[in-house]
């Protein structure tokens, strides 16, 4: 749990910085938001893509009736970017909050079998967790030689950019929330506790640590990719003149 607070935030920052350096080197590079907009959509597609069709067949084998789909991205009112949408008919919470937590699922466990099995970042998260920086560096050289490793990075860093939940997608968080921690209370008060830390608190870790595994791989591809983008941005605002707000 300590871990999964540790990598969460930043992981966020990251995230934010990195697609906002994005998008002023594509409005830099061609002076043409639309443009800009279409070549940033073009570019997470793949993520797009499995995190609404992660929506739809959640959806679909929950027996909740689908709407409109679109991978066509809009702005919004607010000034955000939707690069896609589902429209899926009022549930329940519960149903709800799967149909939401679907592409988190999705993407992470595509981020976890393309960091692990493909790209090999096993290795380099074990190194740098250790604090060994001759067993990183070893580990950081190794990487390029991995087959497909361009192709793998650039799909992991697609899906794990598109993969947490949006606002709309965790409106039945809350709710499911409040009923969890209503029955963990009921369950300590009622002297569960001993029990529930013998044959649950193992599991629960476990599966932390899988969280843990897919937040690290995805923060490490976002803070791989952020100083170069931003030196890119720098670059083509000294060439041009011009710069975004």
């Amino acid at each position: 749990m300590l871990w999964l607070l540790l990598l969460l935030w930043p992981l966020l920052f990251l995230q934010r910085a990195l697609h906002r350096e994005i998008q002023i080197v594509f409005l830099l590079f061609t002076r043409q938001a639309e443009i800009a907009i279409a070549l940033f959509s073009v570019l997470f597609l793949p993520g797009v893509l499995l995190h609404e069709l992660s929506h739809y067949l959640m959806a679909l084998l929950l027996n909740v009736p689908i709407g409109r789909f679109s991978l066509i991205p809009q702005t919004m009112d607010d000034g955000r970017l939707q690069l896609g949408f589902i429209e899926t008919a009022p549930t329940d919470f519960f149903r709800d909050a799967l149909i939401g937590a679907a592409p988190l699922l999705a993407g992470g466990g595509f981020v976890a079998y393309a960091g692990l099995a493909r790209l090999g970042l096993g290795s380099l998260w074990e190194a740098l967790v250790s604090g060994s920086l001759e067993a990183f560096g070893a580990a950081l050289g190794s990487l390029p030689d991995q087959p497909d490793f361009w192709l793998w990075f650039y799909l992991a860093f697609a899906v794990g950019s598109t993969m947490l939940p949006s606002e709309s997608d965790r409106r039945a968080w809350r709710p499911v929330g409040l009923v969890l921690a209503g029955l963990l209370v009921i369950s300590l008060l009622s002297g569960l506790g001993p029990w529930m830390l013998e044959n649950l608190a193992a599991p629960l870790n476990s599966g932390l640590r899988t969280v843990d595994v897919v937040l690290g791989i995805n923060a490490l591809l976002h803070l791989v990719l952020l100083p170069p983008t931003w030196l890119l941005h720098r670059l083509l605002n000294r060439l041009t003149g011009f710069d975004a707000a």
